[in-house]
């Protein structure tokens, strides 16, 4: 019997675990009362973790493509092929053939945070895609373009805030997002307790809406509308004030110009929400104590959403709410890779998508675009790393048909799943105690400023931790194969430590950092570094009673390193160190804003999350998919009697690239002429080995969702607000 102190890999909570095991089946899961962040509070998702670790299907050897199908095969065959094919399809069509995929639970393992970028750079390819352009890459791109850095984004301090304003978010079923935050029913909760205030703006009233103080409906897509209404609200009425940040500001004058344009009243109809409720909320805002506006996958996943996220922040700014207590807050996270780079303005489109010319952003391609590439044979071979895109991106049948006809097909994956199943080579990593944990991108944006590592435990003989799968994969794409797995890590350590120490102003040098390190491999003796030099480091000795990596294994429970403190000018990363109040790439596209304010009303699709599920990665646990069916349409009972249809019975769901039958659920939470079913679902395609998952498949929404409905700065897909049609389906 042992006791391991781990950190829950399945959301973005973070929250500690107590895993008790017996050999290495674990026996238990619970909270651990003594983490400092989450403090014993765990979901239903934790005791996931012992399903994932005992599940039959999840893979522990490789997979290679024969004639009869995917089979098992050693380590050294599955790379050997993986390897072979890649080479001869570079060779003859070169780098940019090979595309690369990244997924949701890549933000979970330290391994691909670390080692991936390695990965990338050995392969030399522009067609990189990541889960980012269906998720939260508008919000980067505002983040990015007001702040400098993709993931300079300020968070809700909840704990001390007095008034929260929430869009598009569910943060009691999603356990926070964009929102590091154990518990964070429990903080929301609190904030009332005190007696502050909880607004929330959403098509349905979704589990955090009907604990709010107050739910709005808002119909899908108008979030850039209803803000900038709350902002000419401030400028008419006289209630901008900047607070700390005064000083570090510019073109506010373009804003006030801007604000002007979008009354409450022209507003109003396109929004749903009456002109003389968006006075009320936004002085109401500009009054409270301290006060946060937070928007989510409401916000990102729609066609206004880079506009949305700007607007989010702009609210923040002009109350005097960023930078300050009880506001919107930047963490100050313990490791960063990154953290001592040049100020600079980012910069997009350094290169474009050869078939629709879509940009990069942040070295990425929308997944959107995929399917294009590959139609057009500029792509031939696909790898997808923790990644399932043939359930998550849109156009999923057009996605499904254009990855069956490429050369081949690899995958780092656990799972044969609806992505994995076309594939050749199916690379799996360890179990979720096998591997070591550190969220370094997610205490970038905690609520409180924690630290947390933990090691892995031996994966099985034989079988190589997930940066060694990495590691070979960079080194046989660069014709380094036959060097030994430790040169290559030293090389990757250097050329990191090195990097990282230009700007740092430490008094150590390259080879005297890596010989302090010492004798660590693999991911500890980057974090180790990383740690040091961080702003609780000891750097190499200056502070002597600083973080390291040895200090942090000391306290296996996590460190708490103190609430949300104010870091205007510091964190401003942009060229000059002023927050741009109204970036080119984010202001010329108000004019389409603008045109949807008259844009007759249709019915409009949007998805929704439950707290036992996270996109389509644990669906194939048990202890997760228990209960009623949840993938069902929900639906406003005027629309259901518009459209015939009754509780339990079927409804065809069509748009624009194809249409699916669901289960119908009627229910008044939702918003007359809004439908939502949720994504993630879907598991029954062919050659699929999740047995779970296929006994509760559902239907996959993104065959409905549309590739060409983008929000037009950041080319994000544009789940939310799908005008569909509905037709009953006779049993």
């Amino acid at each position: 019997m042992a006791t391991h102190l781990r950190t829950c890999p399945l959301c973005e909570a973070t929250c500690g675990l107590v895993v008790e095991t017996e050999g290495r089946a674990i026996t238990s899961v619970r909270g651990d009362a003594d983490d400092p962040f989450s403090r014993g509070y765990i979901c239903p998702k934790a005791y996931g973790v012992k399903a994932l670790s005992d599940d039959p299907d999840r893979l522990r050897a490789p997979l290679v493509r024969t004639d009869a199908g995917l089979a098992p095969a050693t380590w050294d065959d599955a790379f050997a092929t993986a390897l072979a094919r890649l080479a001869a399809i570079r060779k003859q069509h070169g780098n940019d053939a090979v595309a690369i995929y990244i997924g949701n639970p890549g933000a979970h393992s330290l391994d691909l945070m670390l080692y991936g970028p390695a990965l990338i750079r050995a392969l030399g390819t522009k067609q990189r895609y990541s889960a980012s352009s269906a998720d939260q890459l508008p919000k980067m791109v505002s983040a990015g373009l007001m702040f400098g850095g993709g993931l300079t984004i300020p968070v809700p301090d909840v704990d001390r805030t007095d008034h929260l304003l929430i869009l598009g978010a569910n943060p009691r079923a999603s356990n926070g997002s964009l929102m590091t935050a154990p518990d964070i029913g429990g903080r929301l909760d609190a904030i009332r307790a005190r007696g502050g205030t909880v607004i929330v703006l959403d098509p349905r009233r979704s589990e955090t809406a009907a604990a709010a103080t107050e739910h709005h409906f808002i119909r899908p897509g108008t979030d850039a509308l209803f803000l900038l209404a709350i902002v000419h609200v401030l400028f008419a009425e006289d209630l901008v004030r900047l607070g700390a940040v005064a000083d570090h500001v510019k073109h506010l004058d373009e804003i006030r110009a801007i604000a002007q344009r979008f009354a409450p009243e022209r507003v109003a109809s396109a929004t749903g929400i009456a002109a003389d409720t968006i006075r009320r909320l936004a002085r109401a805002h500009a009054a409270a104590p301290s006060a946060a506006c937070y928007g989510r996958i409401g916000t990102t996943c729609q066609e206004f959403g880079t506009l949305a996220s700007w607007a989010v922040d702009l609210v923040n700014i002009l109350t005097g709410n960023l930078d300050r207590p009880g506001g919107a807050m930047f963490t100050t996270p313990a490791a960063l890779p990154g953290r001592h780079r040049p100020r600079a303005d980012v910069r997009f489109g350094r290169f474009t998508s050869t078939a629709r010319g879509l940009p990069e952003m942040f070295g990425e391609l929308p997944i959107a675009t995929l399917a294009d590439e590959i139609e057009a044979g500029t792509v031939k071979a696909l790898i997808t790393i923790a990644g399932n895109p043939l359930s998550s991106a849109p156009n999923a049948a057009r996605l499904s048909a254009a990855v069956a006809s490429l050369e081949f097909r690899l995958a780092i994956d656990p799972y044969v799943n609806e992505t994995t199943r076309l594939a050749d080579v199916i690379l799996p990593p360890p179990g979720p105690l096998e591997r070591a944990s550190y969220d370094v991108a997610l205490y970038q944006l905690a609520v409180r400023n924690v630290a947390k590592f933990v090691p892995a435990l031996p994966p099985p003989d034989g079988t190589p931790a997930e940066w060694e799968i990495l590691v070979t994969l960079a080194k046989g794409a660069m014709g380094m194969g036959a060097a030994p797995i430790a040169m290559a890590d030293d090389a990757i350590a250097r050329e990191l430590v090195k990097r990282e120490l230009d700007g740092a102003g430490l008094a150590v040098d390259t080879n005297a950092a890596l010989a302090a390190l010492g004798d660590r491999r693999g991911p500890a003796r980057l974090m180790d570094f990383l740690i040091r030099t961080g702003p609780y480091g000891d750097r190499f000795g200056e502070h002597p009673d600083g973080l390291t990596l040895a200090s942090l294994l000391a306290q296996p429970h996590g460190v708490d390193l103190g609430p949300l403190v104010p870091g205007v000018p510091q964190v401003i990363r942009t060229g000059d160190a002023k927050i741009d109040l109204a970036p080119t790439l984010i202001t010329d596209d108000l004019a389409r804003l603008e045109a949807a304010i008259d844009r007759a009303p249709s019915l409009v699709l949007i998805g929704r999350r439950h707290l036992r599920s996270n996109n389509s990665w644990m669906h194939n646990l048990p202890a997760l998919v228990k209960g009623p069916a949840r993938c069902t349409l929900l639906i406003h009972p005027s629309d259901a009697a518009h459209h015939g249809l009754t509780s339990g019975g079927r409804a065809e769901l069509r748009g624009r690239v194809g249409a699916v039958v669901a289960q119908v659920e009627i229910s008044d939470e939702m918003m007359p002429g809004v439908v939502s079913l949720p994504h993630g679902f879907g598991h029954d395609q062919p050659g699929m080995r999740t047995a779970v998952a296929t006994a509760h498949a559902g239907v996959n929404v993104n065959l409905v969702s549309d590739d060409l409905a983008l929000d037009v700065p950041s080319a994000n897909a544009a789940f939310n607000g799908v005008p569909v049609t509905l037709a009953r389906v006779d049993a």
